[in-house]
């Protein structure tokens, strides 16, 4: 309804909007506290398991690396054509693994064993390595809880009753 009135009218005050403004900025409100209790619901309860967290990781990431292993392989020689079957080759037989027998992501074992790929196989751990994958993201991170938390936090941390400590 907002959005409508705002559209044709273009924001101006009329007798026909009194009442629909009236109940949708109340909305808005009731709204953006049913999300605030539900954010407050949900991250006070929130616990984190590492040993989970690794395991997701393992899963996936071999998956993940499969663009970096092809080019480490072509950096060295390799043909990225021949490359690319071998290794779409046995990505699908770990993902047949994984899904048809339920057994863990063996990808790195089968590209271990895979003579083809004896050119990297010294440099695999550094090609999985998890914070390859990142990017940007953590010091995306610490700039936004130094530029845009932070600040937030200090305005209302005598209303809050304790310190504005970030831990990330």
């Amino acid at each position: 309804d907002a959005a409508y009135t705002a559209a044709v009218q273009w924001m101006e005050r009329t007798l026909d909007d009194s009442a629909n403004r009236r109940i949708a900025l109340a909305e808005a409100f009731l709204t953006a506290d049913g999300l605030l209790e539900t954010l407050l619901n949900v991250s006070r309860g929130l616990v984190v398991y590492p040993a989970v967290i690794q395991a997701r990781l393992a899963s996936e990431l071999p998956f993940m690396a499969t663009e970096n292993i092809m080019m480490a392989m072509v950096r060295k020689g390799a043909d990225r054509q021949e490359i690319h079957e071998a290794i779409r080759v046995h990505s699908q037989e770990a993902a047949r693994n994984v899904k048809e027998r339920g057994g863990s992501n063996d990808l790195i074992d089968r590209l271990k064993g895979d003579t083809e790929f004896a050119l990297i196989h010294d440099e695999l751990d550094t090609i999985l390595d998890p914070h390859a994958f990142v990017g940007r993201a953590p010091e995306q991170v610490s700039q936004f809880l130094e530029r845009e938390v932070r600040p937030a936090l200090d305005i209302w941390k005598d209303a809050l009753g304790q310190s504005s400590e970030l831990k990330v």
